[in-house]
């Protein structure tokens, strides 16, 4: 079992599923009005351009390495990410729970196996302290999941446009680490998931869903 990555759910899925869907959809939508923000209403037909990570499901395990290096990256922002030794785990990095204690990082304060992310602006993660039936508890903004993955990005050597774009030579030299099994390879591999899946959420009005 792992973690994947989707966007344009509606597209991505079949009609039987759309249902469900739309039901997790409008408590998504009660959270955020509650919190006195706008709605995301999800495409129902988005032609999403393709991701351009080659990986977009991984082990669960995965996804600390990364929020490790952002949580490194934001207490130190001069934080140059090096692979964990052998036998070390990234859980057990005190770095990552300060980081996330102010529960304003979307990368870090977010279930690792489920749960969403939507193309609307705010600041704090947004809890289901109501337990209404979100899936992991915790809703995230792609606008700021995307600002995040464009500051840890010097941490992993990542060159980006200084509007904080990926060019696709970029995109393939990211992807070339995936197969390598060394060095900052699941880092990597991660990073160009999520920064790929919040770039096209933001810039097609489309929901991060984990899964």
């Amino acid at each position: 079992m792992g973690l994947s990555i989707n966007i344009a759910i509606y597209t991505a899925t079949d009609d039987d599923s759309h249902e469900h869907f739309a039901a997790e959809f409008a408590v998504i939508n009660e959270l955020l009005a509650a919190a006195g923000l706008p709605r995301h209403d999800e495409p129902k037909l988005a032609e999403v351009p393709a991701s351009r990570a080659e990986c977009d499901s991984f082990p669960y395990s995965f996804l600390h390495y990364l929020r490790r290096v952002a949580a490194h990256r934001s207490l130190d922002p001069h934080y140059g990410a090096e692979p964990l030794g052998e036998g070390e785990e990234p859980t057990d990095d005190p770095a990552v729970e300060q980081a996330g204690a102010d529960f304003d990082s979307h990368l870090l304060v977010h279930s690792d196996a489920e749960g969403y992310y939507v193309p609307v602006d705010f600041k704090d993660v947004i809890f289901d302290s109501e337990e209404t039936g979100l899936p992991g508890g915790m809703l995230g903004s792609s606008n700021r999941l995307l600002r995040e993955l464009v500051a840890v990005a010097p941490a992993l050597g990542i060159e980006l446009g200084a509007d904080g774009a990926l060019a696709d030579a970029e995109a393939a030299r990211i992807n070339s680490f995936g197969g390598t099994d060394e060095g900052l390879y699941r880092e990597y591999t991660v990073w160009i998931a999520l920064y790929e899946a919040a770039r096209l959420s933001v810039a097609h009005k489309t929901a991060i869903v984990f899964g």
